[in-house]
């Protein structure tokens, strides 16, 4: 949503006439089938993570032979349960849709291959490696994250004129350059030591509490600034937490200056899904990889790795040590600022934008 989000905003800022209408398919469906689609997914999160991993690697390995009896029943669950989703393509003569998930992507190319819709359809992936599951023909173009993400559509057989390398659409906020102090000053931080900003998201999930105490037990004096998001009992939590006085803290909830935290901070503390790792790199901020969920977000970690622009902690026990190294290093850490300020693509949603514009 947040990746629709960010393309809408750049649509309406560029064309300001134009009709926008951005829809989270999963408010068309019932409350089974979310439950079924969305909540399992959250579940195995939370309780099975290796079978999550699992899946996510089985689901990507290209079939040599297909199952059309499956592919139907299928599609007649989701045509079954996704009625309103039919119903809004047909209630305009809409000039292009734009799909930041695969659901609908899949959707409308079933209805394409019966001509039982025309307009063009693009894709937006929203993670560093392209998935098997965005790969839904008809579709007319794909935008990518990352070059690599780009060739393996080819490797599928999508023509290379079909595939453009964007970055993930992030907030338009992002894309506007920010003065650092200006930033320090409105979020209430002091600077003159190293600063250490700690997401759990919007909703405010993972074991926020004990990343938290395993930053404050880091000698190096520091600002952190942890945000808990929607998650009001964790931040009561937090605010109760006795801080050491070599450091200073500051306990948020749901937030959307996140764009001056993160141009604040020399380091985002974070797991690596694919829109809160494009606004660190869009703001040059280092990465400390904690609790990547086993699939996209593992892949995500890989390419923030392999290009120098992320530590990672695989035992929240060594947290401490891990950003304590990592901060005495001048030098390491100016490094992976740069990588991460130099593989940022914060005009993402622009681009997207634009080219959705110029669509003939």
């Amino acid at each position: 949503m947040r990746a629709a989000q960010a393309v809408e905003l750049a649509l309406k800022e560029l064309a300001p006439a134009a009709t926008v209408k951005n829809v989270d398919v999963m408010t068309l469906t019932n409350a089974a089938f979310r439950r079924v689609y969305a909540k399992s997914y959250f579940d195995l999160v939370e309780k099975a993570p290796h079978v999550l991993g699992y899946l996510y690697d089985f689901f990507d390995r290209p079939s040599k032979t297909e199952n059309p009896l499956g592919k139907r029943l299928k599609m007649l669950l989701q045509k079954a349960n996704l009625s309103r989703f039919y119903e809004l393509l047909d209630e305009e003569p809409w000039d292009i849709v734009v799909n930041t998930h695969f659901l609908p992507a899949e959707l409308i190319a079933a209805l394409k291959k019966k001509y039982k819709f025309r307009a063009p359809q693009i894709t937006v992936t929203t993670d560093f490696d392209t998935h098997l599951l965005w790969v839904n023909q008809p579709c007319e173009h794909y935008f990518t994250a990352t070059e690599e993400g780009s060739l393996y559509l080819q490797s599928l057989g999508i023509p290379a004129k079909d595939c453009t390398v964007t970055g993930i659409p992030i907030h338009p906020l992002f894309s506007k350059p920010k003065d650092r102090e200006a930033c320090l000053k409105a979020q209430g931080l002091k600077g003159g030591r190293p600063i250490v900003l700690q997401s759990a998201g919007g909703f405010g999930v993972g074991p926020i509490e004990t990343i938290y105490r395993g930053i404050l037990s880091i000698q190096t004096p520091l600002e952190v600034a942890v945000v808990a998001g929607k998650n009001e009992e964790a931040k009561k939590k937090l605010e109760k937490i006795e801080v050491p006085s070599r450091h200073n803290a500051k306990v948020l909830g749901f937030t959307d200056k996140m764009d001056e935290l993160m141009a604040a901070a020399d380091v985002v503390v974070s797991k690596p899904g694919g829109l809160t790792t494009s606004e660190v790199l869009a703001r040059g901020a280092a990465m400390c990889i904690v609790n990547p969920i086993l699939g996209q977000e593992s892949r995500n970690s890989d390419f923030l790795l392999e290009h120098g622009a992320a530590i990672k902690v695989n035992s929240l026990a060594l947290t401490a040590y891990k950003l304590e190294s990592l901060l005495g290093d001048p030098a390491r850490l100016a490094q992976l600022k740069a990588n991460a300020k130099r593989l940022g693509k914060p005009q993402a949603a622009f681009d997207v934008a634009r080219r959705v514009l110029d669509w003939e």
